[in-house]
């Protein structure tokens, strides 16, 4: 009998010293040898070298060049010329404004009634997947055919908001032939857009949020618009950095429908930098200096990345 434990206890003790040498064998052995990940990588990252880094380090010397497209290679070289051009250039200043004033535009009403739409759907009792696609599907067309869509809403006889205007009583205004009125007009086409992608963003918020804190505050007998401001708002106060931020960076980025409905006018009211940046490029042939004004912007995009990685740490930190 005392043979058979001692046998037992020595086979017990052995798979015992064995267990952590079998897991280390199985945790290295399921490691992937860093020469296979860096097979899977490798297509991505060499079109991402080609197409993305690549470019844009080129871009990074053409600013210090006087590079034209009518002249083969880089040019003469210019120093900080063109960077003091662009500083000093009025119509760049004007389009860097033109593009914030968009921004500025469209960001709070985007956050605001991503945010409102996205409650409400997720509050509705019927009709919750109509809600989500009528929201979203505005956000899956193409730049050209919205632009055409709201050309056609803003025509001056036959446009629908025309005769809307109209028949209240009102004379409508030049929607787009108006300085004032175009660049309101092109952000409420703007809005209409993509508001889709910040209601979808605030749906995957809300359904972090558990449904037991709405079940016990309305069991206090909080009210549907006490839960949004006591538990809603601030359970989704990161969601909402985020979706503000990125925001702003999408419409500081603004291009396709500024150039398809307006080319920039009337009289430049509506030029953006990155259209200032095509001009100076492909119209001009200057693309040493165009070169340099998308530096300058590129800083200022940045700059607006660098704010929102501060707010998100703070909040990190609060939490």
């Amino acid at each position: 009998m005392t043979t058979v434990q001692t046998v037992e206890t020595t086979r017990a003790r052995s798979a015992g010293r064995g267990a952590p040498d079998r897991d280390r064998r199985r945790r290295v052995g399921n490691q992937t040898p860093p020469l296979t990940a860096l097979g899977f990588l490798a297509p991505f990252l060499i079109l991402y070298i080609l197409f993305i880094i690549g470019p844009a380090l080129y871009g990074l010397l053409m600013s210090f060049f006087n590079t034209s497209l009518v002249k083969p290679g880089l040019g003469t070289f210019a120093g900080l010329d063109n960077y003091a051009e662009a500083f000093g250039s009025r119509e760049f200043w004007q389009s860097m404004w033109h593009t914030i004033y968009f921004a500025l535009l469209t960001t709070p009403p985007l956050v605001i009634l991503g945010l409102v739409f996205a409650w409400l759907a997720e509050r509705a009792t019927r009709g919750k997947a109509f809600f989500r696609v009528a929201f979203f599907t505005p956000y899956v067309l193409p730049s050209a055919v919205m632009a055409l869509i709201w050309v056609w809403l803003y025509a001056p006889i036959i446009g629908l908001l025309t005769k809307f205007v109209t028949l209240i009583g009102l004379t409508a205004p030049g929607w787009l032939s108006d300085p004032h009125w175009a660049m309101p007009s092109l952000a409420l086409a703007t809005v209409w857009w993509t508001l889709g992608f910040n209601f979808v963003l605030y749906l995957a918020g809300l359904g972090e949020i558990s449904r037991e804190l709405y079940e016990a505050a309305s069991i206090d007998g909080a009210s549907p618009l006490q839960q949004l401001r006591l538990i809603t708002l601030p359970l989704l106060a990161r969601t909402t950095t985020l979706v503000a931020v990125l925001q702003f960076i999408a419409s500081l980025k603004v291009f396709d429908q500024m150039f398809i409905m307006t080319q920039g006018g009337p009289n430049y009211a509506t030029r953006s930098v990155l259209q200032y940046i095509y001009d100076s490029g492909f119209t001009d042939m200057r693309t040493g200096y165009a070169a340099a004004a998308s530096t300058l912007f590129f800083i200022v995009v940045l700059i607006a990345s660098a704010v929102w990685l501060v707010i998100t740490r703070r909040q990190n930190e609060e939490s």
